[in-house]
């Protein structure tokens, strides 16, 4: 089974309106898997999440924000995966699942990374002590505040220290780098497709 996965910067989850838009776009893409970024709150409540996913069959896990900035919202639908672990680290909340109609046991990450290049080989450490704890088949989708290539920066032509350290990083942990799908100018809706484990 392919899961339907959105990954969404969304900068923001404090007004009522937004969260309503939010759960308009959601219920129209009708995704499995939802990670949010950048939700900036320091607590997210059933109401919260309800105030997002309509329905009964919605479970989460939540990084609270490090004052106005940063966070991350992981939902679920339930009649599609059943979370058995959870983790919550700096740069990273991570679930593993299983689909429940086969069983396959697989994990998703969602990552928001950290904006000071300084920080950045802490979000490597997390993944790499991710992939060792669980040794699952997983996905990583989420934003990471860095790119591979100088082409994906406007402006940019020189390659990064921290670039290549991103790439040898996906390269180590034997994953996939798909192509950004949906994202746009607008600053509320980039949408990312995750990285794959083969």
């Amino acid at each position: 089974m392919k899961p339907k996965i959105v990954s969404w910067n969304v900068r923001g989850l404090n007004e009522i309106n937004k969260r309503l838009r939010i759960r308009n776009l959601l219920r129209e893409w009708k995704a499995d898997i939802v990670c949010l970024q950048e939700t900036k709150l320091k607590m997210i409540s059933r109401r919260i999440v309800r105030s997002l996913w309509s329905g009964v069959h919605v479970g989460w896990v939540f990084q609270a924000s490090n004052g106005a900035s940063g966070g991350i919202l992981l939902m679920w639908d339930r009649r599609v995966v059943e979370m058995t672990e959870e983790f919550v680290g700096q740069y990273v909340v991570a679930c593993s699942f299983t689909f429940v109609v086969d069983n396959f046991k697989w994990a998703f990450a969602s990552v928001y990374g950290p904006n000071l290049d300084t920080n950045r080989r802490l979000l490597w450490e997390e993944l790499a002590g991710i992939q060792t704890w669980w040794e699952l088949p997983w996905c990583i989708g989420g934003d990471f505040n860095i790119v591979r290539f100088p082409s994906e920066v406007s402006g940019s032509r020189r390659l990064r220290t921290t670039m290549e350290e991103f790439s040898e990083c996906i390269f180590d942990l034997n994953l996939v780098d798909m192509p950004l799908a949906g994202g746009t100018a607008d600053s509320m809706i980039r949408l990312h497709l995750p990285y794959f484990l083969l």
